[in-house]
């Protein structure tokens, strides 16, 4: 079990709650597809990811990353047990889809850039280090069922 300051807890929760779902969660995984084109190959359906342009541009990237963002949510509002919260999207994600959990790292800190672009000063070093606990528990979570 992690052990969460409140100074995390209220982090964590601050900055989801400013967060716009719709704009960051689309800015960060299409940001992760663009820097990381190996990540694409689980996005075959979504039509034109041909270029950077094309990715940012691309309305089912723009909706799937908001489907990230909501999970996230979840995590947020179940912090003290997100393993437990994350067992079924575990079992998705490596039993279904194959997705390899080194991408969860690497749309992690594409949400932390993302979120860093964001706040600007505010995301200060204190902060920055409560997100990526956060973040770290939630990609831990996620891989859960890999090993």
């Amino acid at each position: 079990m992690v052990e969460w300051t409140e100074f995390e807890r209220s982090t964590i929760q601050s900055i989801f709650s400013k967060l716009d779902y719709d704009v960051a969660g689309g800015k960060a995984l299409a940001r992760c597809l663009v820097v990381y084109p190996w990540t694409q190959r689980y996005f075959g359906n979504f039509g034109n990811l041909y270029n950077a342009a094309a990715i940012m541009g691309n309305p089912k990237v723009a909706a799937h990353g908001k489907v990230v963002l909501q999970g996230l949510d979840k995590a947020v509002k179940n912090m003290d047990n997100i393993k437990a919260a994350y067992k079924e999207l575990s079992v998705l994600h490596s039993e279904k889809l194959n997705v390899d959990p080194d991408n969860f790292k690497l749309l992690a800190d594409c949400l932390t850039i993302v979120v860093a672009a964001q706040m600007g000063a505010a995301f200060t070093a204190q902060v920055q280090a409560a997100f990526q606990k956060f973040l770290a528990v939630v990609v831990s979570s996620l891989c859960r069922q890999y090993y």
